[in-house]
């Protein structure tokens, strides 16, 4: 993690963010342990509100390596997740996702929903595929073609 390290430790990082005189410290235990209470908290709910409203977009994305946070555990959640657009987005498949001419994971999505399923990434996606996701973001906020990749 010693890029995002850096890049945080500068001050004029820290100016632009507006946490000048604070340090940045990665998984610090104090953070894990104050939010331990919302380990188990049932955000679904608040995901259904958001698919609701068709202001926002969604995206999911999991790495395929991710034995924390498995993908299939990301695929299950957003099949079953509460939304007008449920069953379309159950039965809808995959489409190929690439990168550079090359496959780089799989694609699904329905109306402002989107899972992708990152190949050959464990939890940290931008650090195992760093190429494949700045492609997703800038595909996310539309200076990509995610949008067009899929025919519903």
């Amino acid at each position: 993690m010693s890029p995002a390290d850096n890049l945080l430790a500068q001050e004029s990082i820290k100016d632009i963010l507006g946490v000048k005189g604070r340090s940045w410290a990665e998984c610090t235990s104090s953070v894990h342990t104050a939010l331990l209470g919302d380990w188990m908290t049932n955000l679904s709910p608040k995901v259904s509100d958001i698919l609701e409203n068709k202001d926002f977009d969604t995206l999911v994305y999991s790495g395929d390596k991710d034995f924390i946070c498995n993908w299939r555990g990301g695929e299950k959640w957003t099949n079953e997740v509460e939304w007008a657009n449920k069953e379309s987005f159950q039965k809808c498949e995959y489409a190929d996702w690439n990168v550079s001419g090359k496959a780089a994971g799989a694609l699904k999505s329905v109306d402002n929903l989107k899972f992708l399923r990152v190949f050959d990434a464990g939890h940290m996606v931008p650090m195992n595929q760093p190429e494949a996701a700045l492609q997703m973001l800038n595909e996310f906020i539309g200076t990509g073609p995610l949008e067009k990749e899929i025919i519903q």
